[in-house]
């Protein structure tokens, strides 16, 4: 009995850890031009990873390659268990893709737009995940209820933007490309967005790989970040392993007796915690800094392109 029980625990657990993508040496040439030389990453279940990098560093083509649009020139891709070059309709109908534009179906009514759209992943529906989205949730999910009715030709840009990420996810994807997926987002639509995000990955376990220009956006969303330079990943973790990675250490400010003090500190917590222990309640305007997201990204992009 016993046996039994911790061998389906084991095989849920292998379950859970096995990656969603698992990239490694991907390289991408056009002609003698060499853009990706040897990208190397995966993503866990649920997992939310943004693809940082400069303009031309590769990163749509990364992304065109792991869905299947694009032939990679060589090394290694698996995507949801599949070599991405030879993914099949089933496994297409696992995916959802919102690009930064869409310019298609401007005389469809949204909500009859989503309906037909979500009919091609029906036959896909599964025990697991009812596939597709129903489309009142989905309208009342992105924010577009009030235009369900609307021809989409006469939406305003913020609401076109709406509805290119509902096409993305009206088949409940499980895994999720999102290229620049909030530009021309006001901040409120921002916020949605990012609530939107977080559910799917909190509720469905969705993974997501997404490309952003917005560094304030990558801190908000990411689980990891990946930043793409000269062709390859250059470094990767979390916003604040980044930032200790490159600073090394915090900046710790504080004030005392009318004195401005400032301290560099490999070990933020503990220093400040000493430094309480040591002058107590006379301690005042405390301020813990470690180098922002912005100037992490600029001292790695230009450490890799050699300026």
């Amino acid at each position: 009995m016993y046996y039994i029980v911790d061998s389906v625990m084991d095989m849920l657990g292998t379950l859970v850890d096995t990656p969603v993508m698992e990239v490694s040496d991907l390289r991408m040439h056009y002609g003698d031009r060499e853009v990706l030389s040897g990208v190397d990453f995966s993503a866990a279940p649920g997992e939310v990873v943004v693809l940082l990098g400069p303009n031309g560093a590769g990163k749509t083509t990364t992304i065109e390659i792991l869905e299947g649009f694009r032939m990679r020139s060589g090394g290694h891709a698996r995507v949801l268990g599949v070599d991405p070059a030879d993914g099949d309709e089933a496994w297409r109908a696992r995916l959802g893709v919102v690009l930064q534009s869409w310019r298609d179906h401007s005389k469809w009514r949204v909500r009859e737009l989503l309906e037909h759209l979500g009919s091609y992943y029906e036959a896909y529906s599964t025990p697991d995940k009812k596939r597709p989205w129903a489309v009142g949730e989905l309208l009342e999910v992105v924010g577009l209820s009030g235009a369900a009715d609307t021809v989409t030709g006469k939406l305003s840009g913020g609401q076109r933007r709406r509805l290119d990420v509902a096409i993305g996810i009206v088949g409940r994807p499980d895994l999720l490309f999102l290229d620049e997926p909030t530009v021309g987002f006001d901040p409120e639509a921002r916020r949605d967005f990012h609530d939107l995000i977080h559910r799917m990955t909190d509720v469905d376990s969705t993974t997501v790989l997404l490309t952003t220009h917005d560094l304030d956006e990558a801190e908000r969303l990411a689980d990891r970040i990946l930043i793409l330079a000269a062709g390859r990943i250059v470094a990767s973790g979390s916003a604040d392993e980044l930032s200790r990675q490159v600073a090394g250490a915090s900046e710790v400010r504080w004030t005392r007796d009318g004195r401005r003090f400032v301290h560099a500190a490999a070990d933020a917590t503990g220093f400040v915690r000493e430094l309480f222990r040591e002058h107590g309640e006379a301690i005042a305007d405390l301020e813990v800094r470690r180098a922002s997201l912005e100037e992490t990204y600029m001292k790695l992009v230009r450490e890799a392109e050699g300026s």
